[in-house]
This record gives C-alpha cells, sequence and structure tokens, in this order.
C-alpha cells in the first residue's frame, strides 16, 4: 500500500486501534500501544508502532493467549 505523507500516520494510528480492539476482545492491554515518535517524524514509507513496556502479569497474559491460538 502506498500512501501520500498526509495520511502515513492516519493510517498507522487507525492499524494501532484495530490492534488495541482486537487484543481488548482477549483480555490483553497494551497501555503504552502508540506510534513512534521518532519514526513519525522520519522519512520511512510508514512510522513504527511502539508496542511498549508490559508488566510480568501481562506478559504472562500475553504468553498464554498466543499460546491457546498457536495450539488451535
Amino acid at each position: 500500500m502506498v500512501v501520500r505523507d498526509a495520511e502515513r500516520l492516519r493510517v498507522v494510528e487507525d492499524a494501532i486501534e484495530q490492534l488495541r480492539a482486537e487484543l481488548a476482545v482477549l483480555g490483553v492491554t497494551l497501555p503504552s500501544l502508540r506510534v513512534d515518535p521518532v519514526s513519525a517524524a522520519g522519512e520511512a514509507a510508514y512510522p513504527l508502532v511502539n508496542l511498549g513496556c508490559v508488566n510480568l502479569d501481562m506478559t504472562l497474559r500475553m504468553v498464554a493467549v498466543l499460546h491457546e491460538r498457536n495450539v488451535r
């Protein structure tokens, strides 16, 4: 997908909201999920998505969700 500079940030923000919604269905919340400000200021085709830091409890919950999905 090729987008103009004016659209690239909106595309990434929309993707982040979709990811946040899908994770919420699984009971996973990434509190620091956001657009990486350094890459957003650069000339990359798309800014990076910063998944952020999570505590041990959330890490183990994510492992459990991923494991359950992979076992199927």
